[in-house]
């Protein structure tokens, strides 16, 4: 179900007064000239399924923390920003998680520079 950014959390908040009690996988697609989150949540007692999209342009990656509704987002929502470049807002934890580098792109997406070499941070 396509949801945009600024639906997107009265969209979850309905789901989880509906029974969608699990946060499933929070990830990401980057299809260049957008990139596209898609949040799975299940309903564990009808053992049903839900699909959100959310649609972003690349030059502004945003989307509001779901911490609040779904504790299991942490994880999730900190690799998108890693990993993608997402700007979580509302987060505290800034930490990175998967890995130290230089800062230069997000591993990811698509324009990301593999053959540039890799310097780690100390």
């Amino acid at each position: 179900m396509k949801v945009d950014r600024e639906n997107l959390h009265s969209k979850i908040e309905e789901m989880k007064k509906g029974g969608y009690d699990y946060l499933v996988k929070i990830t990401a697609v980057d299809y260049v000239k957008s990139v596209q989150l898609i949040y799975i949540l299940r309903n564990t007692s009808a053992s049903k399924d839900e699909v959100l999209e959310v649609d972003l342009d690349p030059s502004d990656l945003y989307v509001h923390t779901i911490m609040n509704y779904y504790k299991a987002a942490d994880w999730y929502e900190r690799e998108l920003a890693e990993m993608f470049g997402v700007e979580i807002k509302g987060r505290k934890a800034k930490r990175l998680i998967l890995a130290k580098w230089d800062g230069r792109g997000y591993p990811l997406r698509k324009n990301f520079a593999w053959n540039e070499p890799y310097e780690k941070r100390e």
